[in-house]
């Protein structure tokens, strides 16, 4: 999927590819908000991620994951980079290591 001009365009589109969940960054692992379940770093796989600059303001800058989990839900993960960024394990950070 092409990245759009603004973080809310993509998520947008990503709704419409079917990444619905709204998932939240743990430790370890990421939990899905939409239906009260956590996965650990083994069972969800990253499928696209698109960086956004603050244009204005350098604390504005997200990077959003579109993720499936192994049991087949798709959902978005924004995070901070940068000063903002979240705390999270090693293994977590190799997991959403943009390539």
């Amino acid at each position: 999927m092409k990245k759009k001009d603004t973080l809310s365009e993509t998520m947008n589109a990503l709704r419409d590819q079917g990444y619905v969940d709204d998932l939240n960054l743990l430790d370890d692992q990421i939990e899905n908000r939409t239906k009260s379940k956590k996965y650990p770093i083994e069972e969800f796989e990253v499928d696209h991620y698109f960086r956004f600059e603050g244009m204005a303001n350098p604390a504005d800058n997200s990077i959003l994951y579109a993720i499936t989990t192994k049991d087949g839900h798709k959902g978005m993960l924004v995070d901070g980079y940068g000063k903002s960024g979240g705390q999270v394990s090693e293994k977590m950070l190799n997991k959403l290591q943009i390539k």
